[in-house]
Parts: structure tokens; C-alpha cells; sequence
């Protein structure tokens, strides 16, 4: 079986995180990693590659420091990447993502199962895997909490507000899993050591056949029209319960309408 991961390099969300000039989000002077989101994902290709006889190739797009989402992932026991880096994919928007992720799936060619993470930690619009599987011609089950894969056959349980769902699709196929589909493992001192001699390819579009004015921001079907810096935090009003602190929260849930 062949598997191909996709995964994002994002800014760290612990960082202090602001804008360019034109409402990109600015990442030079924060420090990056692999989208946490997308380390389940990286967890379950894993997974199957253990339980049988499979290839777990991640894929990644984005600048030079895009590699180390590769590189985390190699040290997790991935046996290959392929990073895609052209400065005119800066700025590029979910269909372009998938547009690009998409031509270099066909590239790869013979694949059986594309995962996803539920959704990047920076854009978080989760859209990219549906966008891909359209793309891709190829049938897609979503937000996955637990995952097999028997035969020719994909299987999911999707978890709701109400009820869990079992769906199931013929592979090729297109997964994206959620944070409750297992427990990502750390590196260990074996892996990052054999990370170093597994192969890792650096495309380009010109490689893939993509054009670039089909990418990047000018191309781009959303506009971040503005932006404005989340107001600091009130204090809150402390209320000294003297018998009275009861009513005092009552009136205060009533006034803002939670009763």
C-alpha cells in the first residue's frame, strides 16, 4: 500500500503571531514546526504501515523552512518526503493548496490512501482535504476518530454531537482524522538518527506542470480584507459575598442574558 500524508509547516501557536503588509500572516520572525493537528495523521499512516506491508510518503508545500514538517515526520518513522518549494506559491489559499497538492499526488502516482489532519493550525478552514479528493476524482471520508483499512475497503467512525457515524469508501481514497484517532508518537533517538539517510525530493511547479499564476496570492479567491488586534482583556468585577452574592450573580447572568 502506498500512503501519502500531507502535512503543513505552521507557526508555533504558542508565539506572538502578527501580519505583513498585505494581510499574509508574517512568518519569519516566529518559530515554526509540524502542524500538531497533522502529527495524528502522520500517527496513523504509521499505524497501517506497522499492522501490513505499506510506504508512508509525507508530503509537504511551502519555503525553505517547510522541510523541517518533512523532517519531523521522517523522525516518526515516515520512509520518504517530498517538499514542494517555489517562491510563487506564497500566499496561496485553500484551492490553490489543493491544487498543488493534487498534481503532486499525481506525480507520485499509485497511490491508495491520502491523509489529512483535521485542518492547519493557522488557517483552520479544514476544507483542503474535500477540495483534494475533488481534485483527485477520488471518494473522501472525513473527520475520522478511528480508522481501518481491509482490503480494497476504507473504514471511519465519525463522531457527532449526537450519534457516531461508520462510513466507509473503495481506496484510493482520501482520510482527514481527528485529534481523537490515537496518540502521536515522540522521536525517538533510532528514528531521528535513520531520518537522516531516508530520502527526501524537493519539487518545484515547474516540476509538477502547475502554473504560477495559478497560485499565490494573486490568485487567491479570498481577500483578508482587514485586520484589528483582539482587545485586551477586562478585569473582571469581583462581587464580596456579604449574603447578597447569590443575587449579585443572577443579576449579573441576567443582564447578559444567560438567564
Amino acid at each position: 500500500m502506498n500512503i501519502v500524508v500531507c502535512v503543513k509547516y505552521v507557526p508555533d501557536a504558542q508565539s506572538e503571531r502578527s501580519f505583513e503588509p498585505d494581510n499574509t500572516t508574517e512568518r519569519e520572525s516566529v518559530d515554526g514546526l509540524l502542524s500538531e493537528l497533522d502529527e495524528y495523521a502522520v500517527e496513523e499512516a504509521l499505524a497501517i504501515a506497522e499492522a501490513g506491508d505499506a510506504e508512508v510518503t509525507v508530503l509537504t508545500m511551502g519555503p525553505e523552512a517547510a522541510a523541517a514538517a518533512v523532517k519531523k515526520s521522517l523522525q516518526m518513522g515516515a520512509h520518504k518526503g517530498i517538499h514542494i518549494n517555489d517562491e510563487a506559491i506564497a500566499g496561496s489559499d485553500a484551492v490553490a493548496t489543493s491544487r498543488v497538492l493534487a498534481a503532486a499526488i499525481d506525480k507520485i502516482g499509485g497511490v491508495d490512501l491520502v491523509l489529512t489532519g483535521l485542518g492547519s493550525t493557522d488557517g483552520t478552514m479544514s476544507v483542503v482535504p474535500a477540495m483534494l479528493a475533488e481534485r483527485l476524482g477520488l471518494p473522501q471520508v472525513t473527520f475520522a476518530s478511528e480508522l481501518s483499512v481491509d482490503g480494497g475497503t476504507v473504514r471511519i467512525r465519525r463522531d457527532g454531537d449526537v450519534a457516531s457515524e461508520t462510513v466507509e469508501a473503495s481506496l484510493p481514497a482520501v482520510v482527514s482524522v481527528t485529534d481523537q484517532i490515537n496518540e502521536p508518537r515522540y522521536p525517538s533517538f533510532k528514528g531521528i538518527m535513520a531520518a537522516k539517510k531516508k530520502p527526501v525530493e524537493t519539487w518545484s511547479l515547474a516540476d509538477l506542470g502547475v502554473d504560477a499564476g495559478e497560485v499565490g496570492l494573486g490568485a487567491a479567491w479570498t481577500t483578508v480584507v482587514s485586520i484589528e488586534q483582539r482587545p485586551p482583556r477586562s478585569q473582571g468585577e469581583i462581587v464580596t459575598d456579604e449574603g447578597q452574592g447569590g443575587a449579585a450573580l443572577a443579576e449579573f447572568l441576567t443582564s447578559r442574558k444567560f438567564a
